[in-house]
């Protein structure tokens, strides 16, 4: 039975946890998808989901909260100005925990945890292409 146990405690004090948990979603706003353990993965959803969502209220005090988890300038700038109008008409479920299998070393499961955004447009006809010689 699961009573009592909302918080996973990921073997770590809550301060190791949160930390860890707040450097995971600044990694998934920087990159959009993350690699990481399905426990690990579990815990990052709800942080994640309740970041965006907060973040969509576009108010002072909805961005200090934010703040407070999101440490770094630049991924904070991004998660306004990039992430957060991409889930203007979504309500919830911003994010995705696809499960991979389990890790080779230590037998440990994986999974990926995405965005569900757009990816971003590479541009392969730039880097794909190869000129003509003259």
């Amino acid at each position: 039975m699961a009573h009592r146990d909302k918080v996973k405690k990921l073997g770590r004090t809550a301060s190791h946890r949160n930390a860890m948990l707040a450097n995971m979603a600044m990694s998934l706003f920087t990159h959009r998808v993350i690699k990481t353990t399905d426990a690990k993965a579990k815990a990052l959803r709800p942080l994640v989901d309740r970041l965006i969502s907060t973040a969509k209220q576009n108010t002072l005090a909805a961005k200090r909260e934010v703040a407070r988890t999101v440490k770094n300038k630049d991924v904070f700038k991004k998660l306004f100005a990039e992430i957060v109008p991409q889930f203007s008409e979504r309500n919830s479920g911003f994010s995705r925990v696809i499960k991979l299998g389990v890790r080779r070393g230590d037998g440990a499961p994986m999974s990926v945890v995405e965005l569900l955004t757009e990816k971003p447009k590479e541009e392969a006809d730039s880097k794909g292409k190869k000129g003509k010689k003259a």
